[in-house]
């Protein structure tokens, strides 16, 4: 029987890389690692926290400017009905006599400009309240919430890690589809971000 030698060509525990080499710092014990590990979690956590208290932020300052919106939507719809109705009658219908007497319009003629006076002021009232009114769509919320991946929009955003600003992504996706809605699933319209 062939007993055992006991030779240096047998292959031992590899040492690890570096050892040996001048300069080479020790491998760290398991005691540091498992605080290097614990020091990227906690900075990995006040990240997430930090990312959380910016969404919040940023919710709460859009859903201030949507109620801020609303009101003054409001405001300038009430203004819009105190005018149309009794103050704005009485006034063309002054200016339609005034028309008719002072110049020498006809009736028709009269009314006819007096109604387009107040096609005019009616369409400012309308314009100025549909402005106000985009504030409420809350499209700041929507582009980060999409940015996430969370709502409607997920596919047309770039991803959280991406360069690209989500406004800059809105704008290429209006642009793509030449500002027609982009439609969803069974073909509903997505709101535009």
């Amino acid at each position: 029987m062939d007993e055992p030698r006991s030779d240096d060509t047998t292959p031992g525990p590899t040492p690890p890389p570096g050892a040996g080499k001048p300069g080479a710092a020790p491998a760290p014990d398991l005691a540091e690692s498992l605080r290097q590990v614990r020091d990227a979690g906690v900075a990995g956590m006040g990240a997430a926290n930090d990312a959380l208290k910016a969404l919040r932020i940023l919710i709460s300052a859009d859903l201030s400017l949507a109620r801020s919106a609303l009101g003054r939507t409001l405001a300038f719809t009430g203004v819009g009905i105190a005018f149309g109705a009794p103050a704005w009658m009485l006034l063309m219908a002054t200016l339609t006599a005034v028309l008719h007497d002072a110049f020498s319009w006809s009736w028709p003629l009269s009314l006819g400009v007096c109604a387009a006076l107040s096609l005019v002021v009616t369409a400012f009232g309308v314009w100025r309240a549909m402005h106000y009114f985009e504030h409420t769509r809350m499209q700041a919320t929507r582009r980060q919430l999409a940015r996430l991946g969370i709502g409607e929009l997920a596919d047309f955003m770039p991803d959280p890690e991406s360069a690209e600003s989500t406004q800059h992504a809105a704008e290429r996706v209006a642009a793509a589809t030449d500002g027609e809605p982009v439609k969803k699933g069974l073909g509903v319209d997505v709101t535009p971000p």
